[in-house]
């Protein structure tokens, strides 16, 4: 680690030995093919299987279900942590949609028939989802959803469009927020319901999008066309679908919270590096005084990012992590993120702007995190609301 930093108490034996795995599976699985997966904007499907096969999907999964029943998030979070260290961003975002997105409403709500049917190719890596709620015209609002369910005899017909759908081209199977009640206009409490729904006919993937950052993982439009789902692949009761996503945003948000405390202490250390190995006017850049008061300011930054982060992890495995609370999590950390990411490309100067450097890629890739999950000005409204009583 370079420079000075207090230290951490998060992570015990098991959880270091648990970094070394992950460490070894950036070096052998990733980073040999992560440039060209960046160019053609989308990862191998061999990446899914080598993880499935070290055991790296789906660790909350029962023993039962195919898993290793590792349901200490702090597991997730060195996962995180090696993402970034490596530049592996892409692959880090890819692994949360499927992990911290789609697979805690399964865990939570499904029945033992639907986990038997679908954790198993989760954990494998030969089922790769997607979560697939937002669309042209909602996206933190989910109420205004307008994808619809249909009872059709022992099936349900869906129709509709999803857009921003990471892992939506190189998926399997997305988690569908979709209307159950007949009606049009703006959803109520009860409106929405959650079906697993596979690739088949009437499911199909429109053009893929061109994001400015995290290029390698896929994200696409989705169209349903009355796609016939079976009623057994309907995830907990109908109407409940508001309900079981407003449960499940603290793993979300806390997901969010701890990639980006994990960006921010790899670009830290990063920069610390660059700066001590690039001269300017016969000096070192760290030996100039600005570039100091900088990185002190930065370092205190991640530290405090960190320790918020960490605590809030420990809460999650107590149970004690409440909706509110992810909220600041993730407000924090990602407003961090962005800010931190920006003052360290400056202090990499032109080769800052370059994108085979870590940190040009870790400005982009930050640029999401005060939008994903829902927006920063939504997490202010929930925390602003919760003070106001």
């Amino acid at each position: 680690m370079e420079g000075p930093s207090m230290k951490r108490k998060l992570f015990e034996e098991d959880h270091e030995m648990f970094r070394d795995m992950a460490a070894e599976f950036n070096a052998r699985a990733i980073a040999p093919h992560y440039a060209q997966w960046d160019k053609d904007h989308m990862m191998s499907r061999e990446l899914w299987k080598s993880a499935g096969e070290q055991g790296l999907l789906g660790l909350a999964v029962p023993e039962e279900f195919g898993g290793l029943g590792m349901d200490d998030y702090r597991y997730r979070a060195v996962l995180d942590e090696e993402f970034a260290k490596s530049n592996h961003l892409a692959v880090g975002l890819a692994f949360h949609l499927h992990d911290d997105m789609v697979l805690p409403h399964l865990l939570a709500y499904g029945s033992d028939d639907l986990k038997g049917r679908w954790l198993p190719g989760m954990v494998s890596g030969e089922t790769v989802t997607s979560i697939a709620w937002t669309e042209p015209g909602a996206g933190s609002d989910l109420r205004g959803i307008r994808t619809k369910a249909v009872r059709d005899g022992g099936d349900w017909l869906i129709s509709g469009q999803k857009t921003f759908i990471g892992n939506g081209i190189s998926g399997d199977a997305s988690l569908v927020l979709a209307r159950t009640d007949g009606s049009t206009g703006r959803g109520n409490h009860d409106s929405f319901s959650l079906f697993m729904v596979r690739k088949g006919g009437g499911y199909n993937t429109g053009k893929q999008l061109d994001k400015m950052g995290l290029k390698a993982s896929d994200t696409a439009e989705l169209f349903f066309d009355n796609v016939r789902v079976p009623h057994a692949d309907l995830v907990g009761e109908e109407g409940k679908g508001l309900q079981y996503a407003a449960e499940q945003l603290p793993q979300g948000r806390l997901a969010i919270a701890t990639a980006s405390s994990a960006v921010v202490r790899a670009m830290y250390e990063e920069t610390v590096r660059y700066t001590k190995e690039r001269n300017a006017f016969g000096e070192r850049i760290i030996d100039f005084q600005n570039s100091r008061f900088e990185l002190a300011d930065i370092l205190t930054e991640v530290e405090v990012t960190e320790a918020y982060v960490d605590q809030a992890i420990l809460a999650f495995n107590a149970g004690e992590l409440d909706a509110a609370s992810a909220a600041r999590a993730k407000l924090w950390a990602s407003e961090r993120a962005k800010s931190i990411t920006d003052r360290c490309l400056q202090l990499h100067g032109g080769y800052g702007y370059i994108m085979e450097y870590p940190v040009a890629q870790a400005y982009l890739a930050a640029r999401l995190l005060t939008i994903f999950g829902g927006t920063n000005e939504i997490m202010r409204d929930v925390v602003g609301r919760t003070i106001a009583g």
